[in-house]
């Protein structure tokens, strides 16, 4: 079902690698302009290269999610481009998994900074767009952990479970400009994001278990389109993903 994804203009923050990078070349691919965001300018351009030369159309902006300017700039690239934004996309995230008890208090800053405030500077962008238009779609990247803790997840899972939050609190409020929103809670994916975790002990042991069980971020693309591929009268509300090995 894909009648609802073509010509529809895409943003898409953490685009330069992993579900967010799937996403776009899969989106693209459905007829869909993507406008891509994430910090790492070069890598950005070459997957918007990539979605051009195989006939698709992506633009560009390097994006800082924890600015609110730099998010702001980015979806209005994407209105001053193609005319409108019909789904924001608040993928970018990151996961630095640790104990409480070692104190990584400047992981725990900016995870609430990326995890939190960069989907509530994304939604504020957005929305004077879609509420100007009566239209659109905001998709929330949460995970299981926003559901259920595990070792070293508890800052993470409660950036995590606000994401949810704040999705009900959108599906709640934005009936009368006809906007849908949807909070995707993806389990074990194999991309970049373990690379991050500055604790070994920690870094390794989430690698070896994604690494039997996960997915691939191709998975969450699949899901994306399902989600926004749907008549404008069904709001696909929250979608929980997991490996069908996974047992947490």
């Amino acid at each position: 079902m894909t009648d609802n994804i073509t010509g529809k203009v895409v943003v898409i923050t953490g685009a330069s690698s992993g579900m967010g990078e799937a996403a776009a070349r899969h989106l693209a691919a459905l007829g869909a302009s993507v406008v891509l965001g994430a910090r790492r300018g070069d890598r950005l351009q070459e997957l918007a290269d990539d979605i051009a030369q195989a006939g698709g159309k992506a633009t560009a902006v390097a994006t800082d999610v924890t600015d609110q300017a730099q998010i702001k700039a980015l979806v209005d690239t994407a209105v001053a481009t193609y005319g409108r934004i019909d789904v924001l996309i608040n993928n970018a995230g990151i996961m630095p998994l640790s104990p409480l008890e070692r104190l990584r208090v400047d992981e725990w800053d900016r995870m609430i900074d990326v995890n939190l405030k960069g989907v509530l500077y994304g939604i504020a962008a957005a929305l004077p767009h879609m509420t100007a238009q009566k239209s659109g779609h905001i998709i929330n990247l949460a995970s299981v952990a926003g559901h259920t803790l595990f070792e070293g997840s508890a800052v993470y899972s409660a950036t995590k479970f606000g994401v949810r939050a704040i999705s009900e609190g959108l599906r709640q409020e934005l009936k009368a400009y006809n906007i849908r929103s949807t909070v995707v809670s993806p389990g074990a994916v194999k991309t970049e994001l373990l690379d991050h975790i500055s604790e070994k002990d920690m870094q390794k042991a989430n690698q070896d278990y994604v690494g039997e069980v996960g997915v691939p971020a191709e998975t969450f693309a699949r899901l994306v389109e399902y989600v926004i591929s749907q008549p404008d009268d069904l709001d696909i509300n929250e979608v929980l993903f997991r490996p069908t090995a996974q047992k947490m």
